[in-house]
């Protein structure tokens, strides 16, 4: 015949829209058209495709060639089109006989050998192959990463050689398996780090309610040290969480399926754009808090990000998700990160230090920390102050580990799981009216800081959330006034730390 159509799948956002590959061979002078609008590595496939032919010992037909990529609004990018495509010319041109091609799907960059290359956002195509109730046929590296779906039927190929043998028949393409799981790397540990008991408090609140937290002291207490060991306290994905982050990191093409289930860790450098930290690109692609979703964002030197940068972070920090926009497309991601901030309390870092002495101008300080709007600092429910270490502190015994602790983080989201069905920090109003019941005192006590700090609605809502999961660590039921007390500290340490 001298059309044939293909199935293959691009990707938009967390979607992978179906896409055919419509490939006619004509008389005429020889010449190959794509249309559909490719962007520049689709186009390039022409060139990768002729080779691979060649190279597989079939003739590359001297006819006029018109490959289509349905349908044509949406927007098509990398080399993930040059198998259907190569597929297609042979078919079309009558070089390859093939029978139930409707069935399958086909995706995977060709080298000018003919041997397949891996491709970007296997997983995410996966699932939309198996929505279709269609066979995928991926490179065998990729494979591995497309099976974690589910319920789909994946076929690892290495060459477009091995693919042509499984369409005439003569030889089946294997069947993919997952790769194995490694075992949970060990995390540094919480132990490593000496004193900073309000600051191992924090991170553990942090870690039982999914909070957000922010931490101020001169270089060298152990900020870093913190945020590095923060991962080892939070408990277990479940299966749901594991798939979206799979998925999220697959359209990055950063997801190894060994590691499938680990929290990610990204901690960008404060030299970040807006684009690489919320996503962007002529064709939206995820950014640095949509491949921290269901992991840590870890934000070191927060006020030398730039200004615009870290007021991209108030909508998600507040809906878990991040909406991009551009002319002709328009893609969301999910976004449901803990972020944890460190700075330094002064320009010079050394504001309260005893061994060294800040020279910093009150102005100067207030400029410093106004980097950080009201509004971003409204929407992080921890602040602490994490004070330089006596010698006496480093040379005592190493702290509580960090099974202990990750132990009662782990029972604290167990119960709010079975009584909430979330995380205390995506409560909303509603769940908060109904799940952080407050005694008198407690009550009588949250009124009178809301009235004396100023606080916010939001500030008011977090500050129960934040106490709630403190009254979850300690087992009870409803909350105590020592516990909104905690709550209503943790929320104004950094201006008690500026007086």
């Amino acid at each position: 015949m001298s059309l044939a159509i293909l199935r293959s799948r691009a990707l938009a956002g967390m979607q992978a829209p179906e896409v055919a590959v419509e490939v006619h061979v004509s008389n005429g002078l020889p010449a190959f058209s794509l249309v559909g609008l490719p962007d520049v590595e689709v186009r390039e496939a022409r060139d990768r495709v002729r080779a691979a032919i060649l190279s597989s010992g079939f003739d590359f037909p001297a006819r006029r060639i018109t490959v289509n990529l349905a349908p044509a609004d949406l927007p098509k990018e990398s080399g993930r089109f040059d198998l259907p495509i190569a597929l297609g010319i042979l078919i079309a041109a009558g070089s390859l006989e093939a029978t139930d091609i409707d069935g399958i799907e086909f995706a995977g960059e060709l080298s000018l050998t003919g041997a397949l290359r891996p491709v970007r956002g296997a997983l995410p195509m996966a699932l939309g192959a198996r929505a279709a109730g269609r066979t995928f046929v991926l490179p065998a590296s990729s494979a591995p990463e497309a099976v974690i779906a589910g319920g789909i039927d994946v076929r690892a190929a290495t060459s477009l050689l091995d693919v042509c043998a499984h369409l005439c028949g003569q030889s089946a393409l294997p069947r993919a398996v997952p790769a194995s799981i490694t075992e949970r790397v060990a995390c540094a540990d919480l132990a490593d780090v000496r004193g900073q008991r309000g600051a191992r408090r924090a991170l553990e609140i942090a870690a039982a309610g999914n909070h957000s937290l922010l931490m101020s002291g001169p270089p060298g207490t152990g900020k870093s040290m913190l945020a590095a060991r923060f991962t080892g306290l939070l408990p277990d994905m479940d299966e749901a969480e594991a798939l979206d982050t799979a998925a999220v990191l697959s359209g990055a093409g950063l997801f190894d399926p060994a590691a499938l289930g680990r929290r990610p860790f990204r901690a960008p450098h404060h030299s970040a754009s807006a684009a690489a930290l919320v996503g962007g690109g002529a064709i939206p692609r995820p950014g640095e808090i949509s491949l921290a979703h269901n992991g840590v964002l870890f934000l070191d030197e927060l006020p030398e990000f730039d200004r615009r940068v870290l007021e991209a972070l108030r909508e998600p920090l507040e809906t878990g998700h991040v909406t991009i926009s551009r002319a002709a497309h328009r893609a969301e991601f999910p976004a449901r990160f803990q972020l944890i901030a460190a700075m330094n309390p002064c320009p010079c870092g050394y504001l309260g230090h005893p061994s060294a002495r800040c020279r910093c101008t009150p102005d100067q300080i207030a400029r410093y920390r106004g980097r950080l709007s009201g509004p971003l600092l409204d929407r992080i429910d921890l602040t602490v102050v994490v004070p330089p270490l006596t010698e006496h502190e480093l040379r005592a015994g190493p702290g509580e580990a960090s099974v202990e602790v990750r132990q009662r983080v782990c029972a604290a989201r167990a119960l709010q799981q079975r009584r909430q069905g979330k995380p205390n920090q995506r409560l909303e109003a509603a769940d908060i009216d109904r799940h952080c019941p407050l005694d008198d005192a407690a009550h009588a006590l949250l009124a009178q800081a809301m009235n004396r700090l100023r606080l916010s609605a939001r500030a008011y809502h977090r500050c129960l959330k934040v106490a709630r999961t403190i009254a979850d660590l300690n087992g009870r039921e409803v909350i105590a006034a020592n516990e909104v007390a905690e709550a209503v500290q943790f929320r104004r340490a950094l201006d008690a730390s500026a007086s």
